[in-house]
């Protein structure tokens, strides 16, 4: 018997038991979509972080005394919390003497500040920066009015400030902001520019940044940020190529030890780290549970497994007479087994599509309602069909096997 003659034949039986089928296929719905649905939940996730995380360009990377974010023990966070802070200093003598880079800048960040231009005043949520000209192509935060800050603006401590597009929005709803004066904390600021929006799907925004002169920070907000912690600075450092981003990082890093005093069996007293190394820690935290999703997706298949063995079983006692006339007809054993198990595939592979589109449309709920990236990871659909075919071939053979080896006359006789 052919294959295509076989699958006829496994439809008819399929449709022909309407109800059973469905039953059958609710278990298999469960599995695949519980997979489906986590998986789908967490690249969207994923993959708005990953965008996210991108603020710096491909060819930057950063230097701070802090480290790149991730789980770490109580031992670890009081390590890094005895770092020495990195300083403008350390930022010079990367500049200086490291060749194969071309922006390096210095950053200092601090929270809950409040902007005030004349009877309007935002709220003590705005995210103060003190930097240097690098901080606009370094972050990838453009400036869309205006102009970005300049070493003379540093030079000479000039109070002058780039707005956030929110920031702007709001004190400036009709007028032009560029040379308004505000107050920041009290202190008069000259408005010289306005960054492009720039929404964050993860709920912050970049929208309520100001940009202020580091020289200007130092001397208006002194030593201490607002947690009582010594000021440590961020330093941005953009590699002349791709190419040569991990030279680079190696040189930075040679000079950063020399700076900072380190003897050559000392462990680095700072933090390097790209783009690329945040995202991998992120997929590092997000591994685990994607381990967790899957095992408990095979279980609710294996589950889904027995009782499609079951209503195999059935279905091949409520066949035997069936079986028998084929048998009767030439029908051979390996024809009766290929038939069974490729019903039972078919049924699987039908929960597994079902599974997959209810997958696709609960993972993605998350999406649908918020700023994030709607996300179909067709890799874990593939996986999810895949699973379902070795549930149909596993689940299904003993059935199949018990009417291959069936005795014709035996099943002839059968009511």
């Amino acid at each position: 018997m052919r294959i295509s003659e076989a699958f006829k034949m496994a439809v008819t039986a399929i449709t022909s038991h309407k109800l059973r089928s469905v039953l059958t296929l609710i278990g298999i719905i469960a599995g695949v979509a519980s997979i489906i649905a986590v998986m789908t939940g967490i690249s969207v996730i994923q993959n708005t972080m990953e965008a996210e995380m991108s603020v710096l360009g491909s060819e930057v990377f950063q230097v701070q005394k802090w480290a790149a974010g991730g789980p770490m023990s109580e031992e670890e966070q009081r390590k890094i919390m005895k770092r020495r802070p990195t300083t403008t200093e350390h930022a010079d003598a990367i500049r200086e003497n490291v060749k194969t880079v071309t922006l390096v800048g210095s950053e200092l960040w601090d929270f809950g500040h409040t902007v005030k231009y004349r009877d309007k005043s935002t709220n003590q949520n705005m995210t103060i920066c003190g930097g240097t000209p690098e901080y606009a192509p370094n972050n990838t935060h453009y400036i869309g009015h205006g102009r970005n800050m300049t070493i003379d603006d540093l030079r000479m401590n000039r109070n002058v400030v780039v707005l956030g597009y929110a920031v702007a929005q709001e004190l400036f709803p009709w007028t032009d902001p560029l040379q308004k004066t505000v107050k920041i904390d009290g202190h008069k600021f000259q408005v010289i520019g306005v960054f492009e929006s720039k929404k964050s799907a993860m709920g912050g925004n970049y929208d309520n940044y100001l940009l202020i002169p580091i020289t200007v920070y130092k001397k208006v907000y002194g030593k201490y940020n607002t947690f009582g912690r010594e000021n440590s600075v961020n330093i941005t450092v953009r590699a002349k190529s791709p190419d040569l981003v991990q030279e680079a990082i190696a040189e930075t890093r040679a000079v950063m030890r020399r700076e900072r005093g380190l003897k050559p069996n000392e462990e680095d007293d700072f933090t390097i780290f790209t783009n690329e190394s945040q995202i991998k820690t992120f997929n590092e935290v997000t591994a685990g549970i994607k381990v967790g999703a899957f095992v408990i997706g095979i279980i609710a298949l294996i589950v889904a497994g027995i009782g499609i063995m079951n209503i195999m079983l059935v279905s091949v006692t409520e066949r035997t007479r069936e079986i028998g006339v084929r048998k009767s007809l030439g029908a051979r054993k390996k024809d009766i087994l290929r038939q069974f198990l490729i019903e039972a595939i078919i049924l699987c592979n039908i929960g597994g599509v079902f599974g997959v589109l209810i997958g696709f449309g609960l993972g993605n709920i998350m999406a649908m309602v918020t700023d994030f990236k709607i996300s179909t990871p067709m890799n874990w659909a593939i996986i999810g069909l895949l699973f379902c075919t070795a549930v149909g071939l596993i689940f299904g053979y003993w059935p199949a096997r018990k009417a291959s080896i069936l005795s014709p006359i035996e099943s002839l006789r059968y009511e």
